[in-house]
């Protein structure tokens, strides 16, 4: 019932991930061992959170309570529901692609910047821009379709039933192995949206996202792969290396940034040290809505 034989990967991470965070739970961090699986657990919550994000754009199952289910399942591992996608993602940024009505568009927070500083506070920024879409979403649910309303609540009170259990029974152990990997996942999940448009041009029609290759793709479903993913929201994951190769001749050279990890350092690290490394913006200087900055 699968929708693609592809994501029988995000279901091995959907199901590692809580057998690690178990069996931390009982031996601790005691050994070298214990500190690596730790650290998968870690990888594991970025994982988490690229599902959810492929799973809103196109189901799973072709199974329509296994779909409800795996919300639930995503919800309980992420440490927040799953319903949030549509009013920030769905009906926000992937509507504006992150022009001047996208809510959460990286220039919208102290100019347009690329910057370390910029990256670690964007989620919180977004967060706070963002949640008000999420009450507003969930009002007009009320109003308008009450039974979903009720699933999306449910949502919230199965993640703070999940919450209190765990902390109930050890707390230390609940931040550690579970709230601190949930809110890794979280911020990556938001800061996402800052590697791969901050400095891109969120007035043009194909030039406002990053592309990345190399292992982040494999491992964490093509995300890297955003402009064809921009164009294309409901292909499915495994079908953008193919899309790609149609949009990476026409985007700009600079958008096109290789491998994920490199480009973190020299943007993020580099560039404080060496002016050639500095991200320079692609911005107009007169776009609307935008204080321009050519580089920071």
């Amino acid at each position: 019932m699968l929708r693609n034989r592809r994501d029988l990967q995000s279901l091995l991470y959907l199901i590692l991930q809580p057998l690690l965070m178990i069996y931390l739970w009982q031996v601790g961090l005691s050994s070298v061992a214990s500190w690596l699986i730790y650290g998968l657990v870690f990888f594991l919550s970025l994982g988490i959170g690229v599902i959810h994000h492929n799973h809103t754009h196109l189901r799973i199952w072709r199974n329509k309570r296994l779909n409800r289910l795996t919300d639930f399942w995503i919800t309980l591992l992420q440490g927040h529901p799953t319903f949030v996608f549509y009013p920030s993602h769905i009906a926000n940024h992937h509507r504006y692609h992150h022009g001047e009505h996208d809510a959460a568009r990286t220039y919208r927070f102290g100019g347009d910047h690329n910057h370390l500083l910029g990256y670690l506070l964007h989620p919180f920024q977004a967060g706070f821009v963002l949640y008000p879409l999420f009450i507003d979403w969930l009002r007009r649910l009320r109003e308008q379709h009450s039974g979903v309303f009720y699933y999306c609540l449910r949502q919230y009170l199965a993640v703070l039933l999940l919450w209190s259990v765990l902390a109930w029974l050890d707390w230390q152990k609940f931040l550690l192995f579970v709230l601190i990997p949930q809110l890794h996942g979280l911020h990556w999940l938001l800061a996402t949206n800052y590697l791969q448009h901050a400095h891109a041009d969120g007035n043009s029609p194909i030039n406002y996202a990053r592309n990345f290759s190399g292992w982040v793709n494999p491992l964490l479903f093509n995300i890297g792969l955003h402009t064809a993913h921009h164009h294309h929201p409901r292909a499915h994951w495994s079908e953008l290396s193919q899309l790609d190769l149609h949009y990476r001749q026409q985007i700009d050279p600079t958008l096109n940034a290789g491998p994920l990890i490199p480009y973190m350092f020299r943007t993020f690290i580099l560039s404080l040290l060496l002016l050639p490394y500095r991200s320079q913006s692609l911005m107009p200087p007169q776009s609307s809505g935008t204080h321009h900055a050519d580089s920071v």
